[in-house]
């Protein structure tokens, strides 16, 4: 079979192909590798490939498949990103103060690819310690818009969602603080989830905001990320914020509320439109779609930029110098942890510890971080009454963001930036799941771009986001 054409199959198609012996796990490997080889230049999604180990891991899988023992994602070829810890590799989260650091263990969903005997391809480009939109942040240089190289790919799992959109892996992993998975999937054409927090380990994850990370899939296909969220997700012991493994729920009745009084944020005309249009699609074929109101939604972006920075600051503190990773000498002590974080971090992680450190510093906690999580609970409780089983909707729909991908370095002032996640961060507050799926397409200055639709649903309930998910896709063509 031609390269070319192993690279366009789905997971489930390369399931399929695998297990009839269309192809073998190396030659899956090989054509990703390939492609790799021929675009990722100009994109630059991977920040290391790692040829060599995954022909090896590919041969492995093929043994398995031929003594009848593979698993749903046997030598299916995945990339990760730069923050999830793989032994013995490098996990730098695109950041200069841990550029020589080898990961001294799996994180939790690494382990349980690993037990699937999945092909890890490489390690993905992102913004420094997962601080941005645009995956401009990285120490390494930006990753571009396989759509469109002069403009972003979205962030922070920028590199994830471009290797994915550029056939460069089947699927990968990212992870998502305010709307890292899902706006980088909406920029580049891709499916992007977060899960319900706590329903995939957080350990091995290079952490930003505790409350408010999670991993999760990008893929082609709702299908595809449905399969490997299955895999990553369940109860860890070694991750404190874990929640019980539950069974798949049955999809519930077709409700979807729209909280139409907060799509004015500056969102664009024609991303509304392509919004409007698939609401009318799923209401032929038989959703009910109905206005809801979520009243401090709009304070969204104002609570996570306290929240995230107090939390980035705290974990961002054990980068001093002593225990790992850079380490600039000085005279001092003092003096070793100045030089090493001013020349480790980059510009947008140290703005947003200083932030961090600010609103959790005496006299200003109680006007800033402690009202932020009075407002989050607020917003928590309206997203649960919104989604009563009962008296509510089954899931609520947004754009997943208010804009086609940008320019690079269009938005070189911080507070628009922030702004391109206003549909996304509500989402972190909550802990609810949510999926963006592609939902057609426009043009800008002779290019055409992805744009995308966002269902939020109730908490362990992926199983409904993947069923309107689906829908969304048959509708599409």
């Amino acid at each position: 079979m031609d390269y070319s054409l192993l690279t366009d199959l789905t997971i489930a198609e390369a399931r399929r192909a695998l297990d009839a012996k269309e192809c073998s796990a190396l030659e899956l490997a090989d054509a990703y590798l390939e492609a790799i080889k021929e675009k990722d230049g100009e994109i630059h999604a991977y920040l290391e490939v790692w040829e060599e180990a995954a022909r090896a891991e590919a041969r492995a899988a093929d043994a398995q498949l031929s003594a009848g023992t593979g698993r749903a994602l046997t030598g299916i070829p995945l990339a990760l990103k730069d923050n999830i810890l793989v032994e013995g590799r490098t996990a730098s989260a695109a950041s200069k103060i841990l550029e020589n650091y080898a990961a001294s263990y799996d994180a939790t969903v690494t382990k349980k690819l690993k037990e699937q005997s999945v092909v890890f391809l490489g390690r993905t480009n992102m913004d420094e310690f997962a601080m941005g939109s645009s995956t401009e942040n990285s120490a390494y240089g930006p990753t571009k818009n396989p759509h469109d190289v002069a403009r972003v790919p979205g962030g922070s799992s920028g590199g994830s969602a471009a290797a994915v959109a550029a056939r460069l892996c089947a699927a990968s992993l990212g992870s998502d603080t305010g709307g890292s998975i899902r706006q980088p999937a909406a920029l580049c054409g891709v499916v992007g989830l977060y899960p319900t927090y706590g329903s995939v380990s957080r350990f091995g994850l290079i952490a930003m905001g505790s409350s408010l990370d999670q991993i999760g899939p990008l893929a082609r296909t709702v299908e595809d990320a449905g399969i490997l969220f299955n895999a990553i997700c369940g109860h860890d012991p070694r991750d404190s914020t874990s929640i019980p493994a539950t069974g798949n729920r049955p999809p519930a009745t077709k409700r979807i509320g729209v909280p139409r009084d907060f799509l004015g944020s500056g969102i664009e005309a024609d991303v509304l439109e392509n919004f409007e249009k698939t609401l009318a699609r799923l209401r032929e074929k038989g959703y009910e779609v109905r206005d809801i109101t979520l009243p401090n939604i709009r304070h969204s972006l104002a609570v996570y930029y306290i929240v995230m920075p107090a939390e980035a600051s705290t974990n961002l503190a054990r980068y001093d110098g002593i225990r790992y990773g850079l380490s600039s000498p000085a005279e001092d002590i003092a003096g070793v942890y100045a030089k090493t974080r001013g020349e480790g971090f980059g510009l947008e992680v140290r703005r947003r510890i200083l932030v961090g450190t600010f609103v959790l510093s005496a006299g200003y906690a109680d006007a800033y971080y402690r009202r932020a999580l009075g407002v989050r609970a607020r917003i928590r409780r309206e997203f649960a009454e919104a989604l009563d089983e009962a008296s509510g909707v089954d899931v609520i729909a947004t754009p997943t963001t208010p804009a086609p991908a940008f320019k690079l370095g269009e938005k070189a002032d911080p507070l628009s930036m922030y702004a391109a996640d206003i549909f996304t961060v509500p989402v972190n507050l909550a802990g609810i799941p949510a999926i963006s799926v592609p939902n057609g397409s426009l043009e800008r200055e002779g290019k055409t771009l992805p744009t995308a639709i966002q269902f939020i649903g109730r908490p362990r309930d992926e199983s409904t986001l993947f069923a309107v998910g689906v829908d969304v896709e048959k509708t599409s063509g």
